[in-house]
């Protein structure tokens, strides 16, 4: 999957968050600790919602 990732510097940590997707923010010293921070950000991020969907569930695409 590809998504935007928007960053900036701040108190010397590099700090972003997943712009197609609230919530998933993360920091690191570098840049490529933040990338990889990030990665396990959405990845737990995920793995809770499937964690909280109900045995009974229903699925459907949709346009937005």
């Amino acid at each position: 999957m590809q998504a935007t990732l928007v960053y900036w510097e701040d108190g010397g940590w590099m700090v972003g968050k997943i712009k197609e997707i609230p919530g998933v923010f993360s920091q690191g010293e570098t840049l490529d600790e933040l990338l990889e921070n990030i990665s396990d950000a959405y990845r737990l991020m995920i793995e809770d919602e499937a964690a909280e969907v109900r045995a009974d569930h229903r699925e459907m695409v949709v346009a937005l």
